[in-house]
């Protein structure tokens, strides 16, 4: 009897010991909006204005930028403009759905591009894995504008950033999947076509190559060597690359301040899907990326809806917001390039996924975690975790009516008789106990300017997860290199 009492004891003790975290986990899902207000109306709008010519121009995109002030910076912050792909070039679609094929396709691209790159690591790297190199011819704040790559269908952004002495500004591509930052450049043997004039080496009195001894020279992956000038070419996966001479040079962030011997690739044959910029700027954490050449303690942007004409920063060691949902921010040891988070799970509508915590985690081997990405559109989730979030969401939008399929995209709804609509609430769960809910528009994206909306999430075999740039689109995202956590903060731009 003794013993039988001493057993249910012992069970109740153990199922007391469960409930406190049971208790937080439903706290944190019920004090969560199961739903969020989407404002179609001005959704479409906004795929009609992305298409049409009368954008606003540049220079009246820098008129209005230079009256206004950074909001997260101190008077002695560097900075500089970021703007909209559409305020760079015209419209290059007629209808916003074959904008959307274009951007999914790229999409596509970019996700097979980041898959190879994990697969090869640098300790796997040989120079027969891509194409041989051709004979050729204490930190301070800074920040820097960024523009959202819209109508030539990319779905990058861009920052305006100096190059060279005296400076002249290009717009380079932002990526955190990348540590190299190159730039076409005089002689072309091959160059796509860019916005601003192609950077001409012998224009510039602080442009210096770089022996193939060079310790900097060493820090490549993949490198070669033509009279005795070190050589670089990167291959981004999806046939696209950039190959040419590593060099010194200056990099200016607007009026705001500069940094002397930056590390950059001056690229001679530039091949592939970068029309519009001038070439690429590293955001990753290797020791080529710019925020460790310039010895940054963190670096945050905020990416603009990607079909607006209106800009916003990406700034370095400048304080981020003080509502910032926190996570882990965690590194591979096979590849340090990506910025990988602690993810614990998902919920829609307030009710968790019944998926394992596991599939969000980074196996010992480097496989599996999921990243943050600023080239990647769509977030990637591994099959199960989407399926789950996707029969989840459908549950709770019985309200909106279904409409099929789009592309890589398997759930869609017909809005057009709408001028708003309640969307079930996707929040993510961030080790630590901190929850992040996204807006409607991060969750439902339109595909053409008729009403057609998609589920802005897709499934991936692969053991990566990705968390896009349409999720991140609006929220102020902060990469603490310190304290080794990454922020984000809801309408901060």
């Amino acid at each position: 009897m003794a013993s039988s009492f001493s057993n249910f004891l012992s069970l109740i003790i153990i199922s007391v010991s469960f409930l406190p975290n049971a208790l937080c986990r439903r706290s944190i899902t019920s004090s969560l909006p199961h739903s969020q207000i989407l404002d179609v109306s001005k959704s479409i709008q906004n795929t009609l204005q992305v298409l049409s010519p009368n954008i606003k121009s540049l220079q009246q995109q820098e008129a209005i930028e230079q009256q206004q002030q950074p909001l997260y910076s101190s008077s002695s912050a560097f900075s500089v403009s970021i703007y909209p792909r559409s305020s760079l070039v015209k419209p290059q679609h007629t209808d916003y759905t074959s904008l959307t094929i274009s951007r999914l396709a790229r999409d596509s691209a970019r996700v097979s591009s980041l898959n190879a790159m994990l697969q090869l690591s640098p300790t796997n790297f040989t120079y027969s894995h891509l194409k041989s190199v051709r004979t050729m011819s204490g930190p301070e704040e800074f920040q820097t504008p960024l523009i959202s790559g819209s109508s030539q269908g990319s779905g990058e952004y861009f920052a305006r950033l100096g190059v060279g002495e005296p400076a002249k500004e290009f717009y380079m591509a932002i990526d955190t999947g990348s540590d190299i930052n190159w730039l076409q450049c005089e002689p072309c043997d091959e160059c796509y076509q860019q916005t601003d004039p192609i950077f001409n080496p012998s224009d510039s009195s602080t442009y210096n190559q770089l022996s193939c001894d060079s310790p900097v020279c060493a820090a490549l992956e993949l490198s070669g060597c033509y009279t005795d000038n070190c050589m670089y070419q990167v291959s981004y996966g999806d046939g696209s690359f950039t190959e040419g001479e590593l060099a010194t040079e200056t990099v200016s962030f607007g009026d705001s301040g500069s940094f002397p011997n930056v590390a950059i690739g001056c690229g001679h044959d530039n091949e592939g899907l970068f029309t519009g910029s001038a070439g690429l700027l590293g955001l990753g954490g290797g020791s080529l990326s710019l925020p460790s050449q310039v010895k940054a303690t963190s670096f945050s942007y905020c990416l603009v809806d990607r079909d607006s004409d209106s800009s916003s920063t990406l700034e370095f060691n400048s304080a981020g917001p003080s509502d910032s949902v926190f996570a882990p921010l965690l590194r591979n040891s096979r590849r340090d390039t990506f910025f990988y988070v602690g993810l614990e799970g998902i919920s829609v509508g307030g009710e968790m996924l019944q998926v394992p915590a596991s599939i969000f985690q980074m196996d010992d081997n480097g496989r599996g975690g999921i990243i943050v990405d600023s080239g990647t559109a769509v977030t990637r989730l591994q099959s199960s975790a989407y399926n789950a979030l996707r029969d989840t969401f459908v549950k709770f939008a019985q309200n909106l009516p279904s409409a099929g399929e789009f592309e890589l995209f398997d759930t869609c709804f017909d809005l057009s008789s709408m001028s708003t609509a309640n969307v079930p609430t996707v929040a993510f769960h961030f080790s630590g106990g901190r929850t992040l809910p996204l807006h409607a528009q991060n969750t439902v994206v339109p595909i053409d300017s008729s009403g057609k909306y998609c589920l802005a999430f897709a499934p991936t075999d692969e053991s990566i997860s990705i968390i896009g740039n349409v999720q991140q689109q609006g929220t102020r995202v902060s990469y603490d290199l310190t304290n080794n956590l990454v922020g984000f903060s809801l309408d901060k731009c």
